[in-house]
């Protein structure tokens, strides 16, 4: 279930549905503080950082029991939520789980345990690139720095891909008190292939409550005042910076001379 970026208004209305109807709210902490004014007399679970498995594993087992559960991520619960571990989970215990849509008639012939539906919602790169300007219209490419699960060697490769391709980079989980130095070595292989007068934006807390917005130069990022609730957007070579507005031309500029 996809929460979007913090504020009520930006959660799609699918979503405010499946948490009307929900017996249990399963989420992290900082999510579950997001929406839980909005139901007080519902039933939360709730877990901290890095809890993620334990998380599912309790929705799992509450669904099984019949309930109606919502498993909730911030921003888009398919883009570095929980949706994937869901299926992880349900994979290795070999949990039979009915795809979306599918009739009621046709999940009791094949015994399906469970019924899932993804819900999506206004991501953090979506909500970040709006409160910038529109710097994503072109190709881009998102990236965590968040080593937790992936190793440095391959985000490093990534990071090299990235930049040489001149895609827009958008980098999630940029520096963590336990990793303070990974974004300053991400910054400078993307000074390998960019000019440093690149633009680039820094949304904090995005569409929540305390937004910080920063438009500046590749150069210029300064990274101590940057941290897990931060979305980077580094631009590619057309990048520009208009009025305080940070964007990406598509191409029409050139096509039809705009």
């Amino acid at each position: 279930m996809s929460l979007g970026p913090g504020f009520p208004e930006y959660m799609i209305p699918e979503a405010r549905e499946a948490l009307d109807s929900s017996d249990l709210i399963v989420g992290y902490s900082t999510y579950v503080s997001l929406i839980k004014p909005l139901y007080p007399d519902k039933t939360f679970l709730v877990k901290g950082m890095r809890q993620e498995l334990q998380r599912v594993l309790m929705a799992i087992e509450e669904a099984r029991k019949g309930k109606r559960v919502s498993l909730v991520s911030g921003g888009d619960v398919g883009i570095y939520g929980m949706a994937g571990l869901v299926f992880d989970v349900c994979r290795k215990e070999d949990i039979a789980v009915a795809p979306f849509g599918y009739p009621e008639t046709d999940r009791e012939s094949q015994e399906w345990e469970l019924s899932v539906r993804i819900v999506p919602g206004v991501s953090a790169l979506n909500a970040a690139a709006a409160v910038l300007g529109a710097p994503l219209m072109h190709d881009f490419a998102t990236i965590s720095l968040s080593d937790h699960l992936t190793p440095w060697s391959l985000i490093e490769k990534r990071i090299h891909a990235a930049a040489m391709a001149d895609f827009v980079i958008v980098f999630y989980n940029p520096r963590s008190k336990t990793r303070p130095k990974l974004l300053d070595k991400a910054l400078s292989i993307v000074l390998e292939y960019r000019s440093p007068e690149t633009p680039a934006g820094i949304v904090k807390r995005a569409m929540r409550d305390g937004q910080e917005r920063i438009i500046t130069k590749l150069e210029s990022i300064v990274t101590k005042d940057i941290d897990m609730q931060t979305i980077l957007i580094i631009g590619n070579a057309r990048t520009y910076v208009w009025r305080g507005w940070m964007v990406t031309p598509r191409g029409y500029d050139e096509k039809y001379l705009v």
